[in-house]
């Protein structure tokens, strides 16, 4: 597309409705702008497809099917569409317009990403996953550069579907595909793809972002296959050792070359990633609170073993630690010593020498914390930090836990000890919003937004256009507890009913008539024409008789005017 092209659509005003302020990016089939959406006064993205290809059926049909598949989902990890357009001069699609980067744009900024963010990013996209694969669409083209990163640190997975078309576009004009390094083996060969692919794509990206290299690298399929197959993967732990075990192993499953090894669906995937969170926060409380590892050990992940360090290099880095461990040596003794001393005077000697006081923590769980934050003997002693979490089964106020745990011994200090409180906010009510008259993609985002889940039932309607929210229960304005579902009521339009034909050949022009109009189709009018059968007699329909027809489709007659002419 010229530079003439890109900038005609600014200041535009599409459907009298997005007006076309920038353009933010582009791709291979369609050009990206931010636009304003007059009629609910928000800002948008608006994908264009490119001139052109605006003339190719198969492209306009493809591209619609998928965009058309994807407004269906509704996650809050998964960027929305809200709109889908055609007409004479142009197609485009709507979409959420996002503020933040891509997750590439991230990792350039900072390779390798810290573990615990890395797991962070990757339980939100196999969450986003597995909502869109248990509604049967499939992203096809998982990558740093589709996954936005919000400033909060939220996920987006941008592009389902319309991606992967948009690459093969590229690939037939010749241009670099961008995505090989990140597409499952079996693709690669041409098989068929599906939820197990987007698993694979998911972990090499994990294993990207974790060691700030691709698994695998090369300039065609033929030779990044020719490396999957090899095995010749460095194992995630030779680049940073402070990546647990346990995570290494869930990725190096994810992107098991053997698909039937692979986690076979991003369910799996998330509950793996889910488990071992659990296990690390278990365990970080557990050292927080002085007690030993969990039992068990961390949770065994099955997956093929990776290539060692070759011999020459152990060679190498063993002779180099000779030449500086004697240096070392002292100077490690001589830390040893400080850290000693250190250590011994915190927890022993301080108090042989120092008087101190120390007193038990009570118990604050199940407390009233505006009770506690009001007694002068409490926050004289104790300074609390306090972090709200909604609990609808718990009175607002009352204490959840608490961080150090009751009966903890603590030494008393001028600035107060430290004591962190989980305060439950009870039951949180919020308006309904009025969605009653929109679009149902518009108003399932702002339900989410509200932070409502919603259900959605759809009803045919004589008056209210097809996609058009009904109603909503509860009703607008009605203050329910955050978390609750809103069901909404949607048009599916006008209801068609059908209706046979009856046969009205050699019927009198009058009695057709009736029976049309008694059938519920409309008589349109007759043709007269000279035949052998009685004046006003019908010899001819417009619709054959007995054939299934829509409600009121007009018939037309053929009536014979008599004059001796052959029927024929």
């Amino acid at each position: 597309m010229s530079e003439r092209s890109y900038t005609k659509y600014l200041g535009v005003v599409l459907d009298d409705r997005y007006e076309i302020l920038e353009k933010i990016g582009e791709g291979g089939m369609a050009i990206v702008y931010r636009a304003m959406d007059t009629r609910l006064n928000r800002e948008v993205a608006v994908k264009i497809v490119r001139d052109e290809l605006f003339g190719d059926e198969e492209i306009s049909s493809r591209f619609f099917a998928e965009a058309h598949a994807v407004a269906k989902l509704s996650h809050p990890g998964i960027v929305a569409v809200y709109d889908v357009s055609q007409t004479e001069d142009v197609s485009y699609l709507v979409m959420e317009l996002i503020s933040g980067i891509t997750l590439r744009q991230y990792m350039e900024r900072k390779h390798p990403i810290p573990w615990k963010q890395v797991l962070h990013f990757s339980r939100q996209i196999a969450d986003a996953l597995q909502h869109a694969h248990e509604r049967g669409i499939i992203h096809r083209d998982i990558k740093p550069q589709n996954i936005m990163l919000l400033p909060n640190g939220a996920i987006k997975v941008a592009d389902f579907g319309i991606a992967a078309f948009e690459n093969e576009l590229k690939e037939t004009k010749g241009q670099a595909l961008g995505s090989l390094h990140y597409i499952a083996p079996e693709q690669l060969r041409g098989r068929k793809a599906d939820a197990r692919g987007d698993v694979y794509s998911l972990g090499v990206s994990m294993y990207e972002m974790l060691t700030g290299f691709k698994p695998y690298t090369g300039e065609t399929p033929s030779e990044i296959l020719q490396k999957q197959n090899s095995g010749a993967l460095l194992p995630i732990r030779a680049f940073d050792v402070d990546v647990p075990e346990e995570l290494e192993n869930i990725v190096l499953k994810a992107m098991s070359v053997d698909v039937k090894e692979r986690y076979q669906t991003a369910g799996e995937l998330k509950n793996a990633l889910n488990r071992f969170t659990d296990r690390i926060l278990t365990a970080e409380k557990r050292a927080r609170n002085g007690l030993g590892e969990i039992e068990g050990g961390p949770l065994k992940v099955s997956v093929t073993p990776t290539v060692n360090i070759p011999k020459w290099e152990y060679v190498r880095s063993m002779r180099r630690s000779n030449r500086i461990g004697f240096s070392t040596g002292s100077f490690a003794l001589l830390a040893m010593a400080v850290a000693m001393f250190v250590f011994l005077w915190n927890f022993w000697l301080r108090d042989v020498f120092e008087p101190a006081q120390r007193v038990e923590l009570p118990n604050f769980v199940g407390s009233s914390y505006e009770t506690i934050s009001h007694d002068v003997s409490l926050t004289s002693k104790y300074r609390f930090t306090v972090n709200y979490i909604v609990d609808i089964s718990t009175p607002a106020g009352t204490v959840l836990s608490q961080d150090p745990v009751a009966g903890r011994t603590l030494m008393v200090t001028d600035e107060g000890m430290p004591v962190r409180l989980s305060v439950s906010t009870g039951y949180v009510l919020t308006d309904v919003p009025n969605v009653v008259g929109i679009n149902y993609r518009e108003a399932m985002l702002q339900l989410q937004n509200a932070g409502f889940a919603v259900e959605i039932s759809n009803e045919t309607s004589q008056t209210v256009a097809k996609d058009i929210v009904i109603g909503s229960s509860p009703a607008a304005g009605e203050q329910i507890s955050a978390g609750s579902t809103v069901y909404l009521t949607v048009s599916s339009g006008v209801q068609i009913s059908y209706v046979r034909m009856p046969n009205l050949i050699g019927l009198s022009e009058a009695a057709a008539i009736e029976k049309i109009r008694s059938a519920n189709l409309t008589y349109i009018g007759s043709e007269r024409i000279a035949s052998v059968y009685d004046v006003g007699t019908v010899i001819a329909q417009s619709v054959v008789a007995f054939a299934e027809v829509e409600e009121l489709t007009g018939i037309t007659l053929t009536v014979s005017s008599g004059d001796g002419g052959i029927f024929y």
